[in-house]
């Protein structure tokens, strides 16, 4: 096709302006403005507009800003309109970012771009248009988790599921991940629907589609997996869409699931003529379905089958032939597919596609991002151009030399080495620790020396890789007074685990403390709902007295049906229990006995959901802090400090976060506790995922790295407690992959505990002695009688393997005693006391109830009535309940 400027006339020859002409010149500087200041190959990505375009950006390259000046250039040349470029991104915040600079860059046009978004937010608005074709109603609306939950416990019920054994919030997480990979309830393996509800998973994943339509509902999940179904099984429909799109850009390319890519690779293929099969549109989408275990494929998560069709997506081929199988943490294992990919033929040539991203930054695969996605992207797009963004604009380069060796063993990988024309600026440290206290307290040290050099502390960040580590930062700062912001998630005395657990411990102490009892009365789950909670506080009210002491009396009563009046009494005569052995064992001990009387860490562990593990090892944590104080009085009013803090009044504060919630963000100084064998990299991640799970902690530690602009210290402990036991560590594996060049050993700044001679006095373990005790002090001789007639004789002093409540085996159970201890029995029983008034009613009076209807008085104790109904019969009451008749 002749080019614009080259149009000819005939007798009139072409013409070109003059090199340094007037034309020339005057081109050039009304020329975009734009592409000023990009380094050459953010420009090329830019110009780059013709076919499909991977760019691997690494951290700090300004992906972000080659994202945005290419849309500015497609629209500026008049290449597309802007609705006629689709611009994919994953978190409203990087849409609304891309949004602002389009507008300073180019004004009012980006109010035309109705195509740039979320995945969910764009599939959303595809799925209105054609939502008879889902057999919905254009209006439908999208259920957010809770409504998910409510409406899967309903399908339970009705399937006569016990929900306490199949926990709707396990199902959710098991239909969220088919529909992830974009599998139907027709297309889930049988092997994955056996694994709920006694092989009745396919059959309520099934139920629940059928249900959200009859509601006129989707959920997120269903925002892309209908519009894939809709493309397949009305190839107009996905021609429009071909036809509307010139331009596709994608963001975060690293971090796609298999619906994700699904839903691109049918929009990113050029328009088919009408009545084309479907292996026309993407290559590799033959006519033959893939036999299971056939020669010459592969395990990898992604099959799509289609009943319909019989016909099978082809994910692309296995990077290396003798890599064990990847697995995203939804697929299972032996989800085969075919590696023989078709050519592309010249009806379905790959449209103009940019996708940027990283292959090293790629760290959500637990829920249930694929890597491969864009290590195959020239395989998925021949012809595919691949620009790489190697040039850093964040980190210093040592920084920059420590994270590129380190991830440089990773073997998953496209390859790129970032560099940067910033000084060297200092090395990256490493510093060991006695303790994981002494941790705290060194990197505590640290911040307050940089805040005295005139660092603010918003530039300041502590990038930890497992929630449970904050709580001693926390506490640190609270004692230091160094203002600190939770990022990603409450604090750590703010999570709802943690809430209840204190909940418990304050009624103990106070049991006057009607908020933590009405918190707790009914967690875990006792049968005592919002009508007894009311009743309670009914009776209280008019008695002016607590809601416990409303409890002890109403349970001696027939106010409540005997289901709930059981439960509440035993809830009252574990409190009366608790609160004896107060006396005679440690406030650590008593909170184990408490979190495993009370059914709670039961609760947490019978709960299916991700976020279970993380919660018991945060309740582990909370009684591993109250070590330090002397009695639960203490410990509490700690707490009280600590919560009285509140987050939001601080404009200067240091960033505390985990590794996961840091991605995007930066920081001058970055530090980066736990760097041990089994927390970083994570035993669990290695044990569920083997070498993928590896790279992909691997990828984890670089990103920490690059969050550093200026500072990056990195901190192990020789000694942390894990599940609830003191442990021996070794440093990470990714200690010995830094180059040696940019890196500094130092010495720790939180006191030296490796021999006790440091300034915080000496170590507890420096003096370990046998499992014997000289403890002399009368509250110790208690204790110790108390554990011997618990026993039977055989007196224990010290550490004790099978009373330690934090002992090996805890591990395995999640609990914190697999060995359950005997309750202590307390002498007595539960009296409903009288508040010492004296009632207004005597024998034979005629009162009313609410409940029991009409009756006459037959006895009188204090408060406390018995009355003759005359259809109830006789019933104990307390006489705030009746009037007179």
């Amino acid at each position: 096709m002749t080019e614009p400027n080259r149009v000819s006339h005939h007798g009139v020859p072409d013409h070109q302006p003059a090199a340094g002409g007037i034309a020339a010149r005057a081109r050039a500087a009304a020329g975009p403005r734009y592409l000023e200041g990009l380094n050459p190959e953010q420009r090329e990505a830019v110009e780059t507009l013709d076919g499909p375009v991977l760019v691997l950006a690494g951290a700090g390259t300004g992906k972000t800003r080659v994202l945005t000046t290419r849309i500015a250039h497609i629209l500026s040349q008049g290449r597309a309109r802007p609705n006629e470029i689709l611009s994919v991104t994953f978190t409203n915040k990087a849409a609304r970012e891309m949004k602002l600079r389009l507008g300073q860059m180019l004004g009012q046009a980006v109010e035309g771009m109705a195509w740039l978004g979320t995945f969910h937010s764009i599939g959303g608005r595809i799925l209105r248009f054609h939502a008879e074709m889902a057999q919905l109603k254009s209006n439908f609306t999208v259920l957010d988790v809770d409504d998910q939950i409510r409406l899967l416990k309903q399908l339970l019920q009705a399937e006569n599921i016990d929900d306490k054994r199949w926990p709707a919030r396990m199902l959710a997480g098991l239909i969220d991940g088919w529909k992830n990979r974009g599998l139907a309830p027709s297309q889930v393996p049988p092997g994955e629907a056996a694994v709920f509800g006694n092989g009745k998973g396919g059959k309520l994943y099934a139920s629940y589609q059928e249900r959200l339509k009859i509601l006129n509902a989707a959920d997120f999940g269903d925002l892309l997996l209908e519009d894939i179904r809709i493309f397949r099984e009305h190839p107009d429909v996905l021609r429009q869409y071909q036809q509307r799109f010139k331009f596709i850009l994608v963001d975060e390319y690293q971090d796609t699931n298999v619906a994700q890519y699904l839903w691109l690779r049918l929009l990113s293929q050029a328009p088919t003529r009408p009545g084309a099969p479907l292996s026309s549109v993407i290559p590799g989408l033959a006519s033959a379905p893939v036999i299971p275990g056939a020669a010459g494929s592969a395990v990898i998560p992604g099959r799509i089958e289609d009943a319909d069709h019989d016909v099978q997506l082809h994910i692309g081929e296995s990077r290396d032939s003798d890599q064990p199988d990847r697995d995203s943490g939804f697929a299972p294992a032996g989800a085969p597919r075919n590696d023989e990919a078709k050519p592309p033929s010249p009806l379905t040539a790959p449209k103009n596609i940019c996708c940027v991203g990283d292959d090293d930054q790629s760290i959500y695969g637990w829920r249930g991002a694929e890597v491969d996605n864009i290590l195959r992207f020239d395989h998925d797009f021949p012809g595919a151009k691949v620009i790489r963004l190697e040039r850093n604009y964040r980190s210093t380069g040592h920084i920059l030399a420590a994270a590129s060796h380190l991830i440089a063993h990773n073997e998953g990988r496209l390859g790129k080495t970032l560099r940067t024309e910033d000084v060297d600026g200092e090395k990256v440290t490493v510093t060991g620790s006695w303790d994981s206290e002494e941790e705290a307290r060194a990197i505590g040290e640290e911040i307050e020396e940089l805040q005295r050099g005139g660092h603010k502390l918003n530039d300041i960040a502590i990038l930890v890789r497992a929630s449970f580590q904050m709580r001693e930062f926390e506490d640190r700062f609270v004692t230091l007074g160094l203002p600190y912001r939770v990022i990603g998630g409450p604090r750590f005395y703010e999570r709802a685990e943690i809430r209840d657990a204190l909940a418990y411990l304050r009624v103990i102490n106070s049991p006057a403390d009607d908020l933590a009892f009405e918190r707790i009365v009914n967690v875990p789950k006792r049968g005592l709902g919002d009508a007894t909670v009311q009743m309670l506080h009914d009776h209280a009210r008019k008695r002016r007295i607590p809601l416990f002491e409303a409890a002890c009396a109403v349970v001696e009563t027939d106010e409540l049906k005997p289901k709930a009046r059981g439960s509440l009494r035993d809830l009252v005569l574990q409190f009366d229990r608790w609160r004896a052995q107060r006396e005679v064992i440690s406030h650590t001990e008593l909170a184990e006995i408490v979190l495993d009387e009370s059914g709670y860490t039961e609760m947490w562990q019978k709960d299916r959901s991700a976020d279970a593990a993380g919660r018991l090892e945060n309740l582990k944590e909370l009684v591993r802090s109250m070590e330090e104080f002397e009695n639960l009085q203490g410990f509490l009013e700690h707490i009280a400090l600590v919560m009285d803090r509140d987050g939001g009044g601080e404009d200067d504060a240091v960033s505390l976060m985990t590794l996961h919630s840091a991605k995007g963000l930066e920081f001058n100084n970055v530090f980066l506790p736990g760097w041990e064998e089994g927390l970083l990299p994570s035993q669990r991640t290695l044990d569920e995922q083997g070498r993928a799970g590896l790279e992909e902690e691997r990828r984890l530690a670089h990103v920490g790295l690059t969050r550093a602009r200026r500072r990056a210290k990195l901190y192990f402990a020789t000694n942390r407690r894990i599940h609830g036991t003191w442990t021996t560590t070794i440093p990470s594996r990714f200690l010995d992959e830094l180059p040696s060049a940019s890196v500094e050993i130092t010495e720790s700044k939180g006191g030296a505990g490796w021999g006790g001679t440091g300034g915080y006095g000496p170590s507890r373990f420096d003096n370990v002695e046998s499992f014997g005790s000289s403890y002399t002090t009368p509250g110790w001789q208690r204790a110790q009688a108390n554990r011997a007639r618990g026993s039977k004789g055989q007196a224990r002093g010290g550490f004790d393997e099978e009373q330690s409540s934090y002992s090996a085996r805890d591990s395995l159970s999640g609990g914190f005693a697999a060995k359950k201890r005997a309750p202590l029995t307390i002498e007595g029983e539960l009296v409903a006391k009288s508040t010492g008034t004296v009632s207004e009613f005597s024998l034979d009076d005629r009162v009313f109830h609410q409940k029991f209807g009409y009756g006459h008085v037959v006895k009188v104790d204090g408060n406390k009535l018995t009355i003759a109904f005359e259809k109830a019969g006789e019933k104990k009451v307390v006489d705030s309940f009746v009037e007179r008749a």
